[in-house]
C-alpha cells in the first residue's frame, strides 16, 4: 500500500502544516486506489458527490461535508470529478502537539481517533465559508512569511479547530471534555502505540500510574465509555483493518492480537459487531481482501 509522506510548504518557515487548494490536488481524491499518509488531514468540500472508506467506515460524501483523517489512515475514494470543490488542511501531528504547547492536542479533538461516530460532519454553506475564509487567511501567512506569521497562523488555526471540535460533540452528543479528563486522552495516545500487544486495562493504569477508578472516571467523562469499552473498540478497529487490507488468515491475526485461538477471535468479533468474519468481509469491495480459514 502507498504511503504519502508529508512535503514541507516552501515557506521560508518550518511549518509542518499547508493549505492546499483542491484544483492543486483533486487527482489523489478522483482515483480508486488504497492508501495512506504519515499526516493528518481535515477536507472542506464545498462541492462533492461519492463516497470514502476510511479503514472499515464508508461515508456518502456531499456538499458542505468536513471529512476528518487520522495519520495513517488507510482510504479509499469514490467521488465524481466532475463535482468537487474542496480545501484541504494537512499537517503532522507532533509539530501541531508543539505548536500549541500541548503533547495531547490531537487526542482532545473529537473527530480524530474517533471509533464511535463519523468521521464527517455536515455544516450549512456560512459555517463552510467561515471555515475557508479561515483557511484563506492561513494560506496568505504561509505564503507571505512576516515576523508575527506564526503568532496570527497558531490563533487562526486554533480557532478553527476547537470551533469544529465543538460543532462535532454537538452533533453527536458528546462532552468536550472537563478537568479530570488528561487521563482519558493519555489513555486514548497510548492505546495507538499498545493496542497490538496490550488489551488489559491492568497494562495501562500501570503505564499510565493511576488506578483503575481513576482511569475509567476520566474516560467516562471524555467519551462516555468504560476504559475496557474503548480497549475492545480500539483493538476491534485494527482487526478489522488487518482483514480488509492484508492477506492474513484469521489464525494468524488472531495469535498477532493475544487470542489464544482463532474461534476466540471470532467470538470477540460477533459480539462486538453483531457479525461474522465472513459476513463482515462480504460486505466490502473484492479488491479489499483477506484469507478466512473458518
Amino acid at each position: 500500500m502507498r504511503t504519502i509522506n508529508f512535503n514541507k510548504t516552501e515557506c521560508g518557515v518550518d511549518f509542518l502544516l499547508n493549505v492546499l487548494p483542491g484544483d492543486q490536488v483533486k487527482d489523489s481524491y478522483t482515483h480508486t486506489d488504497i492508501y495512506n499518509t504519515d499526516y493528518f488531514e481535515i477536507l472542506f468540500f464545498k462541492k462533492a458527490e461519492g463516497s470514502v472508506i476510511l479503514n472499515s467506515q464508508k461515508m456518502e460524501i456531499s456538499n458542505n461535508s468536513i471529512v476528518f483523517i487520522s495519520a495513517f489512515q488507510k482510504r479509499q475514494w469514490n467521488l465524481s470529478a466532475g463535482h468537487i470543490e474542496f480545501t484541504s488542511l494537512v499537517f503532522q501531528e507532533d509539530f501541531l502537539n508543539e505548536f500549541f504547547a500541548d503533547k495531547l492536542f490531537t487526542y482532545r479533538l473529537l473527530y480524530f481517533y474517533q471509533l464511535q461516530h463519523p468521521l464527517k460532519m455536515a455544516v450549512t454553506s456560512q459555517q463552510m465559508s467561515k471555515s475557508c475564509e479561515i483557511l484563506t487567511e492561513i494560506k496568505t501567512e504561509l505564503v507571505s512569511v512576516r515576523p508575527d506569521s506564526a503568532h496570527i497562523i497558531r490563533s487562526q488555526l486554533y480557532y478553527l479547530l476547537q470551533t469544529l471540535n465543538r460543532q462535532y460533540s454537538s452533533q453527536n452528543n458528546l462532552s468536550t471534555g472537563q478537568a479530570d479528563t488528561n487521563y482519558a486522552y493519555q489513555f486514548k495516545r497510548l492505546l495507538e502505540t499498545h493496542i497490538r500487544q496490550k488489551q488489559r486495562i491492568n497494562d495501562y493504569t500501570e503505564m499510565l500510574g493511576i488506578s483503575r477508578i481513576s482511569l475509567n472516571k476520566g474516560v467516562k467523562a471524555a467519551f462516555n465509555v468504560t476504559a475496557t469499552q474503548l480497549i475492545k473498540r480500539r483493538l476491534l478497529s485494527e482487526i478489522q483493518s488487518q482483514l480488509i487490507y492484508t492477506d492474513k488468515t484469521t489464525s494468524e491475526i488472531a495469535y498477532e492480537y493475544g487470542f489464544s485461538e482463532p474461534n476466540h477471535l471470532m467470538r470477540f468479533f460477533k459480539t462486538l459487531t453483531n457479525e461474522t468474519i465472513s459476513e463482515f468481509l462480504s460486505n466490502h469491495p473484492r479488491n479489499m481482501k483477506a484469507v478466512i480459514d473458518e
